[in-house]
């Protein structure tokens, strides 16, 4: 039955002035027939659709496209490159999903986790980072209460360090622990503070940084991977390890003192490396200089021995040809080498003429030289 035939209490929505829209706007009371409203709006659609009929194959195409539509988009997942799809069945972990477009039953059936798996994520023990770059003093905000530690030594030292880690198993890293970012600075931070207890503050401070670095790096994957954390240590990187600041001039003033301690220290050991060897290389030449000296003068000593022997058995067998010989022998040595003028000494009336002919015969090679090239 039509709507505007409809009567209640006396009087239906179309004569009366309590029908479900109000009066019409410009008086007269009239209301809105609902059944001529449907109809204008049937008559609109049909000239919309092809043919002017509803059904038929035309909505069966509308039903199937609509079905592709929700199927596509619910029973499909896009997971990027750099993420792992997690398929959780009723809230059950059954498999994992590569890079690109997978399939999975709709919600709430299955629900599909996406966590970063290659991204290398940053955690500050100890300070923390600003973003307002414009200023680099205000980039870097100190936590004491992270960074300052007690040593091996009962001293504090300040420092502050950088975990880079990343996700080595997706399902361990979202149902073993519950807030991973907060539980790597936790362990980072209590690794730390061990492997610093355990040491003293001098090495800590100059030349342990990097077996500090890579303790702290083992003790903490070895934490997590007993929490089952699905977490991968990349690097842990020592940003500051200074002594508090209260006292931290105290301490560079130490430990320039003992470096000035060390170079010295290395200075006369070097010099005495130098040192030591040359002096024990010139008492090894003094030393076999006077060996040296001692055979030769002990062999020229049995050697003029030897031969005032000689001599003498000569002397014995004929001594003025023995005592001539000694004679002229001796001068011979002694007047090689000297400048010779000869006196006649029997009437005493001139120096007679000297020919150098040694001296000639050195000088003779010397002009044929020099006249040579003038030839």
């Amino acid at each position: 039955m039509p709507w505007s035939n409809q009567s209640g209490g006396g009087g239906g929505w179309k004569g009366g002035n309590g029908g479900p829209w109000g009066p019409r706007p410009g008086g007269g009371g009239q209301q809105p027939d609902l059944e001529e409203i449907l109809r204008r709006s049937q008559d609109r659609l049909r000239q919309a659709i092809p043919g002017g009929r509803m059904g038929g194959p035309f909505l069966g195409l509308i039903v199937l496209g609509l079905i592709a539509i929700v199927g596509f988009f619910g029973f499909t997942v896009r997971v990027q490159p750099d993420e792992v799809g997690v398929v959780l069945r009723f809230g059950e972990f059954v498999r994992l999903l590569p890079d690109g477009l997978n399939f999975r039953w709709p919600y709430p059936v299955e629900r599909v986790e996406l966590p970063k798996v290659t991204r290398i994520n940053r955690t500050e023990i100890g300070m923390r980072g600003s973003s307002d770059t414009r200023d680099a003093a205000s980039t870097i905000r100190d936590v004491p209460e992270e960074s300052l530690m007690l040593t091996g030594d009962e001293n504090i030292v300040d420092i502050d360090f950088v975990v880079f880690w990343q996700i080595s198993s997706a399902p361990d890293y979202l149902f073993n622990i519950q807030n991973p970012a907060g539980t790597v600075k936790d362990v980072a931070e209590s690794a730390m503070r061990e492997i610093v207890g355990q040491s003293d503050i001098e090495p800590i401070l100059t030349a342990a940084r990097a077996k500090t670095e890579a303790a702290a790096e083992d003790l903490i994957q070895r934490t997590l991977d007993g929490y089952g954390a699905g977490i991968k240590v990349v690097q842990l990187q020592l940003q500051k390890v200074d002594p508090p600041a209260q006292v931290i001039d105290a301490f560079r003033d130490v430990q320039a003192a003992r470096a000035d301690q060390e170079r010295l220290r290395n200075e006369a050991q070097a010099y005495a490396n130098r040192v030591i060897p040359e002096a024990r290389g010139e008492a090894e030449r003094i030393l076999q200089g006077a060996q040296g000296y001692r055979d030769q003068v002990i062999a020229e000593a049995k050697g003029e021995a030897d031969r005032f022997r000689q001599v003498l058995d000569e002397y014995v067998k004929a001594p003025d040809v023995t005592r001539r010989r000694i004679f002229i022998d001796t001068m011979q040595r002694i007047l090689t080498d000297t400048d010779k003028i000869i006196i006649d000494g029997k009437d005493g009336a001139g120096v007679v003429p000297y020919l150098p002919l040694s001296e000639l015969q050195k000088r003779a090679p010397a002009t044929t030289r020099e006249e040579g090239p003038q030839q």
